[in-house]
């Protein structure tokens, strides 16, 4: 992986590159180029860790996704802000299945940080919610359930949110 300022570097040079072409009368070569300059600008805003950890959830691989998004090292520095969203998007998911406490705090940071998706931002509220409701916070579960609600436009995710009523009306 490389860091994000060298991405845009990567990206300069490349189109640097395509303009000479364009000089030397290989228009060809140059608008292949250009095109070629698409992918670092691409990966700059799609962290390709992520990508790759995205592919291997809609798999059901936990584990491999958990190995891609190790290699992430220093999120805070290697991902833009939208990116360290989904980098503790993913976290969350992937704690979600063990540790619940440590997971909550990566969805609230997910929240944060933002996501660009709002089915995206429905789930992390929604696991929020199972969370308080394990731990016994009705008022701050139901606000959230509300939350999903909303955001849950095609609503994919009626079914959770009628079984997590239903709980709650058990607590």
């Amino acid at each position: 992986m490389f860091h994000r300022n060298i991405k845009l570097v990567m990206a300069a040079l490349i189109f640097a590159t395509a303009i000479w072409q364009f000089t030397e009368s290989n228009i060809g070569n140059g608008i292949f180029l250009i095109l070629l300059t698409l992918i670092p600008v691409f990966l700059y805003f799609k962290n390709e860790f992520i990508l790759m950890a995205f592919l291997q959830l809609r798999k059901q691989n936990f584990p491999g996704a958990q190995k891609w998004l190790a290699k992430i090292t220093n999120p805070e520095t290697a991902l833009v802000q939208k990116q360290q969203g989904y980098y503790n998007y993913l976290q969350g998911l992937m704690l979600s299945q063990t540790n619940l406490i440590q997971a909550e705090k990566y969805f609230k940071k997910a929240i944060e940080l933002g996501l660009n998706m709002d089915m995206d931002l429905a789930v992390a509220k929604l696991n929020l919610a199972g969370v308080a409701m394990s731990r016994r916070r009705k008022l701050e579960a139901t606000n959230l359930i509300a939350e999903v609600k909303k955001l849950d436009k095609q609503g994919m995710l009626k079914d959770q949110i009628t079984m997590m009523k239903e709980q709650m009306k058990k607590i």
